[in-house]
């Protein structure tokens, strides 16, 4: 049996060469939010690596929904044309573009993390009040954020719909939303950030509410051919967060709601977490929610070698592997995994004499 990392994946009328998955990854290296010439090299490199999917980092769907004010954005028009440039090279190389739809909420406002990643308090130069489910901050030193409204909760799922039709007209061809590492949907999802006494607070039906809602919403506009991805924490990794049990469950629902694949991480909620990292720590996240949700999954997670990544999908743990580090580390990786996996894979023409 040939190997599976190397067979196509299709998801509604998207059909990826291969399954490896580029994972977004945070850049910090915007301005207002513009991809820029940075973007254009390290994403364009890793579709010429060969990759399957190129997921963009996460990209703001608000201003005030960044990490830090060096995030990508997709909050308004003028962001549109400079993505458009990076995804037309990455469908000329085989690769599929897609882009994660994201907004920080309690954890936003922070500096780059080689500037130390702390809190820019709203009172300091390029500092802002970040918003979230209730008036809780994520730790002492993170201002507290303003607890969303109903009119705010319709702003940002109004913004989430919008991003997706920008990404649309910039030639995206798969939307990953992010409901997961602590950040807004994920906050709502948590019982340890959502404090809330309203229809969004409380029990399970009320804590997903919002990214229910989402999915629906950007579902309805976004193309009936175009495969939607969401990304969970699986687990908060802690007494009294969200769980795995409860992940299945909520899988169950955004597969009705129209999600074609659950991309399945881990922890985020809040700070101080033990997680037993390691390879392949969080892949039975992924096969729980594949077998007993009945909906594709992608793994992640120290997910390094060929033989590995392969692995995890011939034994059914997942439909993809999506890798961050060690695509960082090597962007041709999928190259020199098809020749460990005697897969045949063409490269570039440019590059074909380095096979000798």
């Amino acid at each position: 049996m040939g190997s599976l990392l190397f067979t196509p994946l299709t998801l509604r009328g998207v059909t990826l060469k291969n399954r490896i998955v580029v994972s977004p990854m945070c850049q910090y290296s915007s301005e207002d939010g513009f991809a820029n010439d940075w973007h254009f090299v390290h994403l364009g490199t890793r579709a010429v690596g060969g990759a399957g999917l190129i997921i963009f980092e996460a990209s703001a769907v608000e201003a005030i929904g960044r990490i830090s004010p060096q995030d990508l954005g997709i909050w308004k028009d003028e962001h549109v044309a400079p993505l458009a440039r990076i995804t037309r090279f990455i469908h000329e190389q085989g690769s599929v573009a897609g882009i994660q739809l994201a907004h920080a909420g309690r954890k936003a406002s922070t500096a780059q993390p080689w500037k130390g990643g702390g809190p820019i308090p709203p009172g300091e130069k390029d500092g802002w009040k970040p918003v979230g489910p209730s008036a809780v901050a994520f730790d002492a030193e993170h201002t507290v954020p303003e607890a969303l409204d109903e009119a705010g909760l319709q702003r940002v799922v109004r913004a989430f719909v919008e991003a997706a039709e920008r990404a649309r007209a910039a030639g995206f061809r798969v939307v990953e939303l992010h409901a997961a590492h602590g950040y807004l949907l994920h906050e709502f999802l948590s019982p340890l950030s959502n404090q809330r006494t309203d229809r969004y607070g409380g029990s399970f039906e009320n804590r997903i509410r919002l990214t229910r809602e989402v999915v629906q919403a950007v579902r309805k506009r976004w193309p009936e051919e175009l495969p939607l991805f969401v990304r969970i924490s699986a687990s908060d990794w802690t007494e009294g967060g969200w769980n795995l049990d409860e992940s299945v469950a909520l899988s169950k629902l955004l597969k009705q709601d129209g999600a074609d694949l659950i991309d399945c991480s881990s922890g985020g909620a809040v700070p101080g977490v033990k997680i037993p990292a390691g390879p392949g720590y969080q892949t039975h996240f992924a096969e729980r929610i594949r077998k007993e949700a009945g909906i594709a999954t992608g793994a992640v997670g120290f997910i390094r070698s060929s033989f590995q990544a392969d692995h995890i999908l011939r034994t059914e743990q997942a439909d993809v592997v999506i890798l961050a580090r060690e695509l960082l580390r090597n962007p041709y990786w999928p190259l020199h995994a098809a020749r460990e996996l005697h897969a045949t894979v063409a490269w570039p023409p440019q590059y074909e004499r380095a096979q000798d």
